[in-house]
């Protein structure tokens, strides 16, 4: 759809209406997790906390002009928005909506409590929402293993372990341990299910490979609401999570070659949750008091996570500039009089 504007009479200006798929609210858990760590770096290391506090402020910036335009397609762009949200695949992108809902409120709690908190509450509300709902309809049956991806992490173990995470930041870590208990059984569950497919099955399409970038966070950000639910010094479990995120991490550089055959599109933001949590597990780590190994990787993490963010940041903007970022829009639709 297009706005048109009547200058005068015989001339008319007009410009597309954006559709915005919903995967790009994947941008937030990236900058939110990098905004997180760059605040517990100050804590620690004294590192200059306004780059938390911008960061921050974009990432809200981000997720308000996000949800405009998503609430604004389904207006505009009706039919692409009900096909998505019907999609095997992309549909389950949808549980983005929550969860980044909730990477807003923790990072704005700071500034904006109270407002913060309702936000908070409402990502909490919907994740439980959509958890329910997407996960009962594959309990009915009749998906193919061709659609089985690690999408299917989204509403259950990313839902979970972020209303984990929120509802520990807002003093609320008996309700967060509910919380991180039905992500990380429902993590468990599902891991067996989409290795299986990964190794038995014929190789995820191209357009599909970014979707691994999901498969690495459970244990990253696991560790993270592990972390913000459980008091004092980090205890075996947690080091447990940290080193499967390693050994995820391990896997994904080994993968590099066969995930780049995709080009460069908004998609790469899917391995910036697991990017941006993990150095931010290793600070937490520090801030409790640890000292051990997983110490001594926080600061190389955390500087790779920012170069790797940084990159696809910039990568963005280039596709934002060039006209590539989003699909193309929808027939124009004749003006009212």
């Amino acid at each position: 759809m297009r706005f048109l504007f009547l200058l005068k009479p015989g001339e008319v200006l007009s410009f597309p209406l954006p559709t915005v798929p919903v995967t790009l609210f994947g941008m937030i858990l990236g900058l939110g997790g990098l905004s997180n760590g760059w605040r517990t770096a100050g804590r620690i290391w004294q590192a200059p906390a306004v780059v938390g506090d911008v960061l921050a402020v974009l990432t809200a910036l981000i997720w308000a002009t996000l949800l405009v335009l998503y609430a604004g397609k389904w207006f505009w762009a009706r039919d692409d928005a009900v096909a998505e949200a019907r999609h095997p695949v992309q549909g389950f992108f949808l549980a983005l909506l929550p969860v980044s809902s909730m990477i807003v409120a923790i990072v704005l709690a700071p500034m904006l409590p109270y407002a913060a908190w309702v936000l908070c509450m409402a990502g909490v509300a919907g994740q439980v929402v959509f958890s329910a709902y997407g996960m009962g309809g594959i309990w009915q049956g009749g998906r193919t293993p061709e659609t089985t991806t690690p999408v299917l992490y989204m509403p259950t173990v990313g839902g979970g372990f972020v209303s984990a995470i929120a509802l520990s930041a807002f003093g609320h870590a008996d309700w967060g341990i509910l919380f991180f208990g039905g992500g990380f059984i429902s993590w468990i569950v599902l891991e067996s299910l989409i290795v299986h497919r990964l190794m038995m099955l014929p190789e995820l399409a191209p357009a599909l490979r970014t979707t691994l970038g999901i498969h690495l966070a459970p244990p990253a950000v696991g560790c993270v609401a592990y972390l913000s639910v459980t008091a004092g010094p980090p205890d075996v479990m947690a080091q447990m999570l940290f080193g499967y995120a390693l050994f995820q991490a391990a896997i994904m550089i080994r993968l590099v070659p066969w995930l780049r055959v995709q080009s460069f599109t908004a998609g790469y933001w899917a391995y910036t949750f697991a990017v941006s949590a993990l150095p931010l597990a290793a600070l937490r780590f520090i801030e409790k008091g640890y000292a051990g190994p997983v110490a001594s990787m926080a600061l190389p993490l955390f500087a790779a996570a920012n170069v790797i963010i940084g990159a696809i940041l910039l990568g963005t903007i280039a596709l934002l500039v060039r006209g590539k970022l989003l699909p193309a829009s929808v027939a124009p639709v004749a003006a009212a009089d």
